[in-house]
């Protein structure tokens, strides 16, 4: 499991507790403490896998990210699986490792992971899983998608700029200060 944790030199255990507490962490956000319609999800399950693909990198970000979409699938939506999905789910922590990971974090990196996981992702990626799903148009749900894309991209924003700038940037030092 080291080729997941490239950040440093933790011990494994440790390693696998935190890439638990964000799992935990996204399938709360996204199943729980989430509005859903069967189209169109708000959720704050971002956080999570982005803060953990600036901690440990991109692919640590996908994998924790996709785990995240199956066990929540298998433990919130059974027979509702779609690989689509999982697919998306890993791509968004791809996308925030490589803005994140080991790069200052500045109001342009957070604006330009969160434009490309709302176009990529958001617009792209599910809107084509749900016409697929649903055997529908995309055009059926595409506009709703990005007036609600449009409208959450500055929470995103706001929020991962907050949660970096205030929590992550004091605290990243002592995290890392033994690895």
């Amino acid at each position: 499991m080291n080729f997941l944790f490239p950040a440093g030199h933790w011990s494994k255990t440790r390693n696998v507790v935190l890439a638990a507490m964000f799992i935990s962490l996204t399938i709360v956000l996204t199943h729980i403490l989430a509005i859903q319609t069967p189209f169109i999800r708000i959720d704050l399950a971002f956080l999570p896998v982005a803060v953990y693909s600036l901690l440990f990198g991109p692919f640590a970000g996908a994998v924790v990210a996709a785990v995240a979409d199956i066990l929540g699938c298998l433990l919130f939506s059974p027979g509702l699986f779609f690989p689509g999905f999982t697919l998306s789910a890993f791509v968004s922590g791809i996308i925030y490792g490589l803005y994140f990971f080991k790069r200052k974090i500045t109001l342009s990196n957070i604006i330009g992971a969160s434009l490309t996981v709302f176009l990529l992702i958001d617009v792209v990626m599910n809107t084509l899983w749900l016409s697929i799903l649903y055997h529908k148009a995309a055009q059926t749900f595409i506009t709703g998608r990005i007036i609600k894309g449009l409208l959450m991209l500055p929470v995103h924003v706001i929020l991962i700029y907050m949660v970096c700038q205030r929590l992550l940037n004091p605290a990243r030092s002592r995290l890392f200060k033994n690895s």
